[in-house]
């Protein structure tokens, strides 16, 4: 008897399993340090298709809600000034602490700070926003890590800050979502392990 073949069209599943198995291993070693040659910078070209790689992020309701500011050269240093003055406000006095903050965006030759704009009539939506937005996030450092870049997902202070918000351009009511350090690997460094996760199948 001949073997069976696939219908047309239908899917293969060795081929299935191979791409998968490439995927994670362009998850998987996606790099996460900071070891970045600060000196080499990121074409503005590249860092343009990964925030239109971030926008194939899951967003059914079709708000569009991602914002992108690409800072290069001495916006950096305005960010890490901004960032320090909003440590000052909210009661920081540690000196070497704010000045960590206003050198720390040098790091990297590009920063890239990812928004969401909000949405004030539907608060499910508001919600679903920030979650495309994040998504989307993980889209660009895919990207960025498929294009042999090293990313970094930063958060904290220049997130709450209304006057890094006015830096990039946006509007004061849109949420900071990730501040990416973004730049070419200078060393290599081994990804973190994780924990399996906790799967419960409910087939009843």
């Amino acid at each position: 008897m001949e073997p069976s073949t696939p219908h047309a069209g239908a899917p293969n599943e060795l081929a299935g399993l191979s791409e998968l198995a490439t995927f994670t291993d362009l998850a998987t070693r996606r790099r996460t340090s900071l070891l970045i040659d600060r000196n080499r910078s990121v074409p503005d070209e590249l860092v343009t298709r990964l925030c239109r790689l971030a926008t194939w992020a899951p967003n059914h309701k079709r708000t569009w809600p991602w914002r992108f500011a690409v800072l290069t050269g001495d916006s950096r240093i305005r960010l890490g000034e901004l960032v320090a003055q909003q440590l000052v406000d909210e009661g920081v006095t540690d000196q070497a602490k704010l000045d960590k903050a206003r050198g720390k965006y040098l790091r990297a030759p590009t920063i890239v700070i990812v928004g969401a704009r909000p949405h004030h009539d539907d608060p499910e939506l508001d919600v679903e926003n920030l979650h495309a937005t994040a998504a989307g996030v993980q889209n660009f450092l895919l990207g960025a890590t498929a294009a042999g870049l090293a990313s970094f997902w930063g958060s904290g202070a220049p997130l709450r800050a209304d006057s890094v918000k006015e830096l990039c351009g946006f509007d004061t009511e849109d949420r900071l979502v990730a501040l990416i350090y973004l730049g070419w690997p200078s060393g290599a460094v081994e990804p973190p392990q994780r924990p399996d996760p906790d799967v419960v199948f409910v087939d009843s």
